[in-house]
């Protein structure tokens, strides 16, 4: 299938209903067919990766067209320039998210790219920053614990945002990197008790979500038994 092909496809299985549910999720896009992930992922598996159709749908602008530019980019073929500037078009948290979390964590820049755009000043960028380190904590199973250590002062910094999708992609990766092992929880959870006890809303409400997840039973015990298995 080539770009217009596709457009076609998308158009003839979006629905109104579900273009008008978008805004309950708090996604915001100018152009939306209405199409679920599960009919994306479904053509996905009909593409394969083609990362010339990836950058042609991408630039369509539609909503749906940009998820599944993400599902069938090749990650090695990514460059520091394209991941600029998708994150700058970012329009909500659903294509930021979808991005970072199928394609730009997997490329050889994430990690860069991370320290980069958590100072930005633009939300769904700096968003994408936090979603990368929540997506590399969950998905790169080589890198080491000081890799992570190192994104907790980000992290902490971040959390001073008041923004509502910067604080929740703020939580996001210290919940991950948390969840990633015992030695990182306990980092992850100092962080997060001394985010609870700041008089900063935002910063309170990060560290009190977070600590409600990384200390609860359930995370102890798959913790623990994650490491009586002798993996990290």
């Amino acid at each position: 299938m080539d770009k217009s092909e596709v457009m076609q496809w998308l158009e003839r299985r979006g629905t109104r209903r579900t273009v008008e549910g978008l805004p309950h999720y708090g996604i915001e896009a100018k152009h939306a067919f209405g199409v679920t992930m599960g009919a994306l992922l479904s053509l996905r598996k009909r593409l394969g990766k083609d990362h010339a159709l990836s950058l042609a749908l991408w630039e369509s602008g539609w909503y749906e067209a940009r998820l599944l530019a993400a599902l069938i980019g090749d990650p090695q073929r990514v460059t520091r320039r394209q991941m600029n500037a998708w994150a700058a078009s970012f329009e909500n948290w659903g294509d930021c998210d979808t991005v970072c979390f199928h394609l730009f964590d997997r490329t050889p820049f994430a990690w860069e790219k991370v320290r980069q755009w958590s100072a930005s000043s633009r939300p769904f960028v700096k968003r994408g920053a936090f979603a990368l380190m929540a997506c590399l904590a969950l998905h790169d199973k080589a890198a080491p614990d000081k890799s992570f250590l190192a994104l907790l002062p980000l992290i902490e910094k971040g959390a001073h945002d008041e923004r509502n999708f910067v604080k929740k992609g703020v939580n996001w990766a210290l919940r991950a990197i948390g969840r990633r092992n015992l030695a990182l929880k306990a980092a992850a959870v100092t962080v997060a008790s001394r985010l609870a006890d700041s008089p900063q809303a935002a910063e309170r409400w990060v560290g009190k979500d977070s600590l409600r997840e990384l200390t609860s039973p359930a995370v102890t015990r798959r913790l623990a038994a994650k490491r009586s298995k002798g993996k990290n």
